[in-house]
Formats: C-alpha cells, structure tokens, sequence
C-alpha cells in the first residue's frame, strides 16, 4: 500500500540534504521539495542533489521544483545554465517582430527552459506567471508580467503551458485569480485590491483561459469585493467561488510560499488555514530544522481529490520530449531577445525574505 503523500512541498536548507532532513523525508513523506539559488552552485551539484532526493524518498515521480521564470526569477543562472528573458520581454518582442514571432518566442523560452529542468532532474516549474501589468503593479511582479492585455497574456501562457506539458515538465500558473493591481509586495505586507468583482474579471481572464493547466499557485492578496477578511490563499470563498467556480480551475492548487509576510500566525497555524481553505497543499520556502518538523507534524495528508489531481500531473511527468534542434531553438530566442531593449530589474523578493527571516 502507497505510503500517504504529506500536503506539502518543503524546501532544504544546502547543497546537500543532511542526515537530518533524509530522516524527516524519510518519515513524513512530504509531496515534494523546492529549490532555491541557495541549493545550487553547479549543475552537476544539482543533478546530484535531485538524484539524492529521489533516492531518499523512494518515488521517481516526487515533485521537484523551482522557480525559472526568467528575468531575475531564475534559480538556473548563468555560466553553466541558459540565460532567460524576462516575462516582460517575452511580450515586449510583439511591438518589433509581431505576435506569430512572439508566440514562437514564448514557446522557445519554455522548451529551452524545460531542456535544463529535465536534465538536471527537476519536473516541476513554478511558471508561467500570469498577471496582467498594470501601472500600479507592485516592483517584485513588473517584470515577471507578460504584459497588459489580458488576451495576449493568456494565449501566450497557453504556448509556455503546452510546452512545458510536452516535455514532461509540470508548469504551475500563477498567481490566481490574479495579482497584478496589487501595489504592495506580499512578501513583506497583505497586498488589498479595492477592485469590484466585474473589474476584476479582466485578471481572472487569462486563468479562465488556462483553466486546464495541471497546477495553479494562489495569490497572498485580499479581494475586498469577494472576502474582505482573509487573503485568497486562505478564503474559502474565494477559493471556491472565483477560482473553482468562475474560472473554472480543476488542477492542483498549491498555496504561494507560507513564509512570507502577508500571512500571519506560526508556519501550522499558516498551513491548516490554506488546507482549511482549499489549497490542495502548501508551499513552505525556508526555515530552521525545528519550524520543519513542526510543520511535518501536524500537516495533514494529501486528500482524495487532491491525490486524484496530483495523479494527472504524475502523467505529464511521464511525457518524454520530442526530437528538436535545441541549437537552432537557442539561437533563434537569442536572436529575437536580443533585438529588443530590455526591462532591468534586479529586485529579487524571495531572496531578500530569506535573508531578513535568517
């Protein structure tokens, strides 16, 4: 009988795991674990510590995941891994080359990006995000916005999104329903968006459009109109009524880091409050040995629904990449990105969080 999957995908404090989280995956059986730019300092180190992970959890299809973007959000840097081009550049390439070429670009961006996964051993990417910029966009999300047009963003997920699917990675669209009027960073305060219900259906858009993906990631936002008293990530009502219900989303819903400072409480109270919800399990970033165990401890198991979703993604998992010219591919992305003037940010919150909770 299968061991149960804990409703959590944890993260590792090294290069390597230590004796002390191999015990901890070992008993608790977590869904998976996210990488950061802390947990990689070469790409054989990588290959190495995702082979470590497999081994000590005893499942080939364990979720291992990472943020890669593009932009600043990148945990694959260079010189050993690709350079990607910010979601913002992504859709600035229209203005130039026009939206065929665009549409191609994107797709480009999420075949190359997967090629690097896989060979390192990751098959889950935390991609593509899917808010629409808008003026008072927060500075931690600008750039990682494909751009202001709801329909253009969503045709351009859907292209990431299907290739990613194809080559056996895992995309996770995000943030739903939408973060993008948010001026406040939520890995420092509660963003609160002001907007009416009506307003806010151009933002869901592109998620509607999506609304088949195999996972989504929810937003650390409150939505006055909808529920005025708790973020998205852990309202029932917004869970339930604009996300399953408006948009429609059937996939695997993970809560955004619980770590970051628009939730409150201790890291449990944190978690049972996004299960509660109906996340169907949450995403717990960094912190000492002692707050894991505690979490492990008293996380509730993945439920029956949420283990029939998980059950999709396991197959996307088993896609095996068709034959292409990745020479070609690289070429062409870097020919198209390199003709447009670029969006510079260096503002990179998750790491920043890190560092004031260290």
């Amino acid at each position: 009988m299968d061991k149960p999957v804990l409703a959590a995908m944890l993260s590792v404090l090294g290069t390597k795991l230590s004796d002390a989280e191999k015990m901890l995956f070992e008993r608790f059986n977590p869904l998976g674990v996210t990488l950061f730019a802390k947990n990689i300092e070469s790409k054989s180190q990588l290959k190495n510590l995702t082979q470590e992970i497999r081994e000590v959890f005893g499942r080939d299809d364990v979720l291992i995941a990472v943020d890669q973007e593009g932009g600043r959000v990148r945990r694959l840097r260079e010189p050993e891994f690709r350079s990607y081009a910010a979601q913002i550049d992504l859709g600035k390439t229209e203005e130039k080359f026009g939206f065929e070429t665009t549409l191609q670009t994107a797709r480009n961006h999420a075949l190359l990006i997967a090629q690097d996964l896989l060979e390192c051993g990751i098959n889950w990417n935390y991609a593509p995000c899917l808010d629409i910029y808008y003026p008072q966009t927060a500075d931690v999300l600008k750039s990682r916005c494909l751009g202001s047009d709801e329909k253009k963003v969503a045709v351009l997920g859907r292209e990431m999104i299907e290739a990613y699917i194809q080559s056996g990675i895992c995309p996770c669209i995000k943030h739903m329903p939408g973060h993008g009027r948010a001026s406040v960073d939520p890995h420092l305060l509660l963003p609160v968006i002001e907007n009416s219900t009506s307003e806010l259906k151009k933002d869901f858009y592109p998620f509607w459009f999506n609304r088949q993906a195999p996972a989504g990631m929810t937003a650390h936002v409150v939505l006055k109109y909808i529920d005025d008293k708790h973020p998205v990530t852990q309202s029932k009502i917004a869970l339930n009524q604009i996300i399953r219900g408006e948009i429609g989303f059937e996939g695997f819903l993970i809560s955004d880091s619980i770590n970051m400072n628009a939730l409150k409480g201790n890291v449990v109270d944190r978690a049972h409050a996004c299960l509660d919800a109906g996340c169907d399990a949450i995403c717990y970033c960094f912190g000492t040995m002692e707050e894991t165990t505690n979490l492990c401890e008293n996380c509730p198991v993945l439920s029956d629904n949420s283990l029939i979703r998980l059950a999709k993604i396991k197959n996307i998992l088993k896609n095996k990449p068709k034959v292409m010219d990745y020479a070609k591919i690289e070429k062409d992305y870097a020919q198209i990105l390199g003709a447009i003037d670029k969006y510079v940010d260096q503002y990179d919150a998750t790491e920043t969080l890190r560092l004031m909770k260290n």
